[in-house]
């Protein structure tokens, strides 16, 4: 069976691996050396066998102590934990002090206690030290270190100081980096090359369709896991990818499919069981949504700010079943909670607001106001919850007053009103906030104002539309 991994598949590794568990299933002695034992370590980690993984590090270990493949093993086990202390300690006990692992091992270290700048200056003078011939690959290794580690600016800085390869490693870790800079579309068109050199690697795939769904290329995205599924029908990282770009397409019967794929091999997945959640509610799935959303609860049951985000979507559920009361005492759980509460305050009188218990509604809205830390950004999260409970003309008049005290910067709130404006067919106000709307906040506009407007349509260009539009129609 395939594990997605190309040594793991390979048939030395599956040799390798073969001879390892004949002999302790016989209970002969393993005579493998301590690189051997790692990699099937890593194997059985890889494939989430703990118990088997650390039966294999163990006696890798106690075969060769000091050993710098093994001890690297349990440097990442402690970092995985973070237990910075212990991964000094399995250093500490290295003796191959002058191997690149080593100098590797420490740097990830000093990351992980967040000295970056500590550590890129110790890889720096280590790569004084280094030979010619070995420069490019210890750039290589180290940028691999910083772009795992988070840092992509660090990794960039030290790919540009080797020389360009035409190789898919490379192109690889360059994708990356600019993947986690931001730069989405530079990061694509590298993917675009890795599948095109590499047509069958469901891996490339998977990150050309997250590269897509990032530069909002949902159709392209959904393509793209379509290869990677196609490759392999069980790749949770394609399925999770088709799921979500489903989703931006608001084509959530379909999503729902993918996403019971993606569940069914990891069924603890929080995030996963919300989106679900999520595609049940859109599809007027109700109680099957509130089922899902249970679930996720009790799987984040120890992770509280998921906790609070997780209870405030069940109480939307029961509030859209007409349960104002059980949406509350669900909406209570986070008093206790380290989370936003005044956020939760407005969720409160929205509850409250659509139950039609209006006076109750506004002490929450008040004390909202009153706990915040941001009164504009809780104030305008008041007037968007008064307007979903249909009070359009009341959410109008507020709007007008709230956009009296913000400054000539303030960017928020003006496609909520446009959208006011339209409502109450104010179409000369409409137009004008429109106009702010999209010159201002062009996201605001997308996620308030899309369903008015032709897809291909980018947001920031409403306005000139709609002015055509008129302009046309004259």
């Amino acid at each position: 069976m395939k594990v997605g991994d190309e040594y793991f598949d390979s048939a030395e590794f599956k040799n390798l691996l073969n001879a390892y568990e004949t002999s302790v299933n016989a209970g002969e002695p393993v005579f493998m050396d301590a690189d051997e034992l790692t990699d099937i370590a890593d194997f059985y980690q890889y494939t989430n066998r703990m118990d088997k993984a650390e039966e294999a590090i163990s006696l890798a270990i106690s075969l060769s102590p000091g050993s710098i493949g093994p001890l690297t093993y349990r440097i990442h086990e402690a970092l995985y934990n973070g237990d910075t202390q212990k991964a000094w300690y399995w250093l500490d006990q290295i003796i191959e002090t002058s191997e690149p692992d080593y100098i590797y091992d420490k740097a990830e270290i000093l990351i992980s206690e967040g000295k970056v700048d500590e550590a890129n200056q110790y890889l720096n003078e280590q790569y004084a030290n280094i030979s010619e011939e070995e420069r490019q690959d210890f750039i290589m290794d180290v940028a691999n270190i910083f772009s795992e580690c988070g840092q992509p600016g660090k990794a960039m800085e030290w790919i540009t100081k080797g020389h360009p390869e035409n190789t898919a490693a490379y192109k690889e870790l360059m994708a990356h980096a600019l993947f986690e800079m931001g730069k989405y579309k530079e990061s694509q068109n590298i993917f675009n090359e890795l599948v095109e050199a590499n047509p069958f690697s469901n891996l490339y795939w998977t990150q050309l369709a997250a590269a897509q769904y990032m530069n909002e290329d949902y159709s392209a995205s959904v393509q793209s896991s379509e290869y990677a599924i196609a490759i392999d029908p069980n790749d949770v990282a394609a399925l999770g990818a088709k799921a979500n770009g489903l989703m931006k397409l608001e084509n959530y019967e379909e999503a729902t499919k993918f996403l019971n794929r993606y569940i069914e091999q990891v069924p603890n997945d929080v995030n996963a069981l919300m989106q679900l959640s999520f595609c049940l509610r859109s599809m007027d799935q109700t109680e099957e949504s509130l089922k899902v959303i249970r679930q996720a609860k009790e799987e984040a049951a120890k992770d509280i700010p998921l906790l609070a985000e997780i209870l405030r979507e069940e109480a939307f559920l029961l509030m859209d079943m007409g349960q104002t009361n059980r949406a509350l005492a669900c909406l209570n759980e986070t008093d206790a909670m380290d989370c936003d509460h005044s956020e939760m305050m407005v969720i409160k009188g929205h509850v409250l607001m659509g139950a039609k218990r209006i006076t109750e509604a506004q002490e929450y809205y008040k004390k909202a106001l009153k706990m915040s830390e941001d009164k504009e950004h809780t104030m305008l999260r008041i007037i968007v919850s008064i307007y979903d409970n249909k009070l359009v003309e009341d959410a109008y008049n507020l709007f007008v007053n709230f956009f009296k005290g913000v400054d000539e910067n303030y960017s928020e709130g003006y496609a909520y009103m446009a959208l006011c404006c339209h409502t109450l067919k104010r179409y000369d106000e409409y137009l004008a906030y429109l106009k702010m709307a999209c010159e201002k906040n062009p996201q605001e506009c997308k996620q308030v104002l899309d369903y008015l407007f032709p897809k291909e349509v980018a947001p920031q260009d409403y306005y000139t539309y709609t002015i055509n539009h008129i302009k046309e129609e004259q």
